[in-house]
């Protein structure tokens, strides 16, 4: 497929099978993930890969969300390593983090796998369900796995705004 049609195709999947994520999707959307380009390349995006049974189920009672995927991918990134702009001060972590996360989403979509970024969850509750998060700013959780029968985009996936509207030519 090519770029245009994917961007185009993927959609915020809320509706996952049971069907296990191959080890080597996985693999390739964790390097999409470590690929993408980092203010300075700083590379503070941290990715946490939650599989069992334990693991998602812990992560189930830190949001509102819930999908029940068979992978949930958390990412965050790290502030001790992240640039900050010399003129504000304004830490880009969270948007390496967001640009990590945009690829791995598009990664799985080109994969045949759904996802959807999930920002409605307790980051302190998280981190105390995994310690192993400690010191690292979370920005996003990621169900990541197979669609469901019967899983479509939602009736807003092709409302758009006008390009003129969002671009402006100076």
């Amino acid at each position: 497929m090519d770029f245009q049609a994917l961007s185009a195709a993927r959609y915020s999947l809320r509706k996952f099978s049971t069907q296990p994520v191959e080890s080597e999707k996985l693999a390739l959307i964790l390097e999409a993930g470590r690929n993408a380009p980092t203010a300075h390349n700083n590379q503070p995006q941290r990715i946490f890969v939650l599989q069992s049974t334990e693991a998602l189920e812990k992560a189930d009672t830190c949001t509102a969300a819930h999908f029940h995927p068979p992978v949930m991918l958390i990412v965050g990134y790290d502030a001790a390593v992240s640039w900050k702009r010399e003129t504000d001060g304004k830490d880009h972590g969270e948007i390496d983090a967001a640009i990590a996360a945009t690829q791995m989403m598009l990664q799985a979509a080109d994969l045949g796998l759904g996802t959807t970024y999930v920002g409605m969850f307790e980051p302190e509750k998280l981190q105390a369900a995994f310690p192993e998060m400690a010191g690292t700013e979370l920005i996003a959780m990621l169900p990541l796995g197979y669609p469901a029968e019967g899983a479509h985009p939602s009736r807003l996936h092709d409302s758009r705004k006008p390009m003129e509207s969002l671009v402006q030519y100076l």
